[in-house]
């Protein structure tokens, strides 16, 4: 569970002993990973990392998945180099580890990656899917880049962008009810907010019983009336994608 001097549990669960369908490639000043389907497509995903970063296995598990489900897939180190967190390292310097690492200063980044997947991969309809951290980026981006076509929040951290809500695209917000992170009543205020300035689509889904990270994190067999939830998660995110992309 979380405490005060451990604000964001994302490594709950065991991780996954999973090595990844893509490869590392270097775009423009930045590394990433990438994993292309046996087929060609025009449709692609940036996935964006939560706290752990770009190398970390469950995140590369869900560009893997949205591969096999017919997406170019990317997930970049948006931490451009510097060190993502480690669970072993000390909670209680964690906000000042954050503030280094801004959710809503990654569009030099984003424009790197959309220049690649138009040029290198033939993608001419582009979203985008974030946790945690890269949740509030996906919020941070369907706010103002153009270039997208919509966007997938995974708990995304809503205090970081809690009084912007005129969403440019169409855009997923998914939560869990028992998130020590982000408290139901902020999730009602987004949904009151988007409900009173948002003029495009959008939906706000709470999961039952689920915590923080359940979507990326939780392996499926660790408990299973949690298996339910988690396969319903990545499903929804797959069918809100299906829809605009």
């Amino acid at each position: 569970m979380a405490n005060e001097a451990r604000p964001c549990p994302c490594d709950i669960g065991d991780r996954f002993d999973y090595g990844g369908r893509g490869q590392e490639v270097q775009v423009g000043h930045i590394k990433a990973y990438v994993c292309k389907p046996s087929a060609s497509t025009d449709r692609a995903v940036i996935v964006i990392h939560d706290i752990f970063g770009w190398q970390l296995p469950n995140t590369r598990y869900i560009a893997d998945m949205l591969t096999t489900n017919g997406y170019t897939a990317i997930c970049p180190d948006f931490f451009v180099g510097q060190e993502a967190w480690k669970p072993s390292n000390d909670w209680a310097t964690f906000n000042d580890w954050v503030k280094t690492r801004d959710a809503g200063k990654i569009d030099k980044e984003v424009d790197v990656v959309l220049k690649y997947l138009k040029d290198q991969c033939g993608a001419k309809k582009i979203g985008v899917v974030g946790f945690c951290w890269g949740g509030a980026a996906v919020q941070h981006l369907m706010l103002k880049n153009p270039h997208l076509k919509t966007g997938v929040s995974v708990y995304g951290v809503i205090s970081r962008f809690e009084d912007k809500h005129s969403l440019l695209h169409p855009t997923f917000f998914i939560f869990g009810e028992k998130d020590d992170i982000i408290p139901l009543e902020q999730v009602t205020s987004l949904e009151q907010k988007l409900k009173q300035y948002c003029k495009v689509d959008y939906e706000v889904k709470i999961y039952p019983g689920q915590t923080h990270g359940f979507v990326h994190r939780k392996r499926e067999d660790i408990n299973p009336q949690d298996k339910p939830y988690i396969e319903e998660g990545r499903k929804d995110m797959i069918n809100w994608l299906n829809k605009y992309l």
